[in-house]
């Protein structure tokens, strides 16, 4: 009787302990997510309002931003993000807990977010463990030079940056050993008896290799043909098992986000690229250990046409605005400030509330950024997430 007591007891003890505790009798889970700007994040928090008016994406908004309209920090998932300036080049590393802010580290208006957030917010609520974040992104990259894998071979030596080939791929693989070497400076709950599990890998990129030097399938329509992006393909699946080796992860989870900008209409380039930069994920070596995610599928189609009727209202206004680059000085500054004000009104004029709404609130960055929508980042995100979570099982 007394030895059931006992029992009964120790299993309400373990039952009230904190998650964060309780969690820790296993190993912690390292997620890598690497890319370029894309994976960097460029939508403003400011856009957060348009994933709460959504009422498909509402429920995301609520894991976000608490009932005070502040943005959470989640305790048990902690951030090491390796980031760059303007130009790509790198700059810093920023460590935390998860919350707004982990986007973009440059023009940050009102603070960026990227696919960490909801990436390590779905992870946590589908596992109920700590989590480990180590990012790495820097704009403008391509796999084909920056990224290049070791085992994808050199670049031709006339190739006009043959020597910036892989430098990218050696601070992301630095990046990551530095903090698997002391998880606990970057997650100071860190329990070194238990370990650490690398547990995946999200990648995140394309949009340098979209628009990179690739042969044409059909070399006699010249610009007109759709490019071979076979090479991509080659360099991916290089990637993958280059990442594994060089981390001593030999069936780690690979998801590759598939490039979106554009949508489901962007065009018969894009389409070639998207189906060879998931290809590796249909090959027999990957069955089972890496999944792609097709991005386009999460594109906000519906601020594409707010954009384009944005623009419409103000294209009569395109003649004022090559004359003010001949005034000068304080006459500048007042028909600019004009201009903006009557562009303005034209636009009001031309789109509806909810349109205005979508303009002001959900667009903060260019389309090849998906109009740095945090409705569009935070769905990939989970996304990714739940992709990742079907490969571990």
């Amino acid at each position: 009787m007394m030895r059931q007591l006992l029992f009964t007891l120790a299993a309400l003890a373990a039952a009230l302990l904190p998650t964060s505790l309780t969690a820790q009798q296993k190993p912690l889970k390292v997620y890598i997510l690497a890319g370029q700007s894309n994976m960097e994040g460029h939508a403003q928090t400011r856009t957060l309002p348009a994933v709460a008016a959504d009422p498909t994406t509402a429920a995301l908004h609520a894991k976000i931003v608490d009932e005070s309209g502040e943005a959470r920090v989640h305790d048990d998932v902690w951030v090491s993000y390796a980031y760059g300036d303007y130009g790509g080049e790198p700059v810093g590393r920023r460590t935390g807990q998860l919350t707004t802010g982990f986007g973009s580290q440059h023009h940050m208006g009102t603070g960026k977010i990227g696919p960490e957030l909801t990436f390590g917010i779905t992870m946590h609520e589908l596992h109920g463990e700590p989590i480990l974040l180590i990012k790495n992104a820097w704009g403008g990259k391509s796999l084909l030079v920056d990224f290049r894998p070791p085992i994808g071979g050199e670049l031709p030596d006339d190739h006009k940056a043959k020597d910036k080939a892989g430098r990218f791929y050696r601070e992301m693989i630095d990046h990551v050993r530095d903090v698997l070497a002391d998880p606990k400076a970057v997650y100071p709950g860190y329990d070194a008896r238990q370990g650490f599990e690398l547990a995946g890998f999200v990648w995140f990129q394309g949009f340098n290799d979209l628009v990179g030097p690739y042969p044409p399938v059909d070399p006699a329509q010249g610009r007109r043909s759709v490019k071979d992006y076979s090479e991509y393909s080659r360099l991916m699946a290089c990637f993958i098992r280059d990442v594994r080796r060089d981390l001593e992860a030999p069936e780690l989870p690979f998801v590759i986000g598939v490039l979106g900008t554009g949508g489901p209409d962007a065009g018969d380039n894009a389409a070639a690229f998207r189906a060879a930069m998931a290809a590796p994920a249909a090959m027999d070596e990957f069955q089972g250990n890496v999944a792609a995610v097709h991005t386009h599928e999460y594109w906000p189609t519906e601020l594409d046409a707010v954009k384009a009727k944005a623009d419409a209202a103000t294209k009569p206004f395109a003649a004022r605005a090559k004359e003010l680059k001949q005034l000068e000085g304080s006459e500048r500054k007042q028909a600019q400030a004009q201009l903006e004000a009557d562009q303005r009104a034209a636009i009001e004029a031309a789109l509806s509330e909810d349109e205005l709404f979508q303009l002001d609130v959900g667009i903060s960055n260019q389309g090849f950024h998906y109009w740095g929508s945090a409705k569009f980042f935070a769905r990939v995100g989970e996304a990714f997430a739940r992709a990742m979570v079907r490969l571990e099982r």
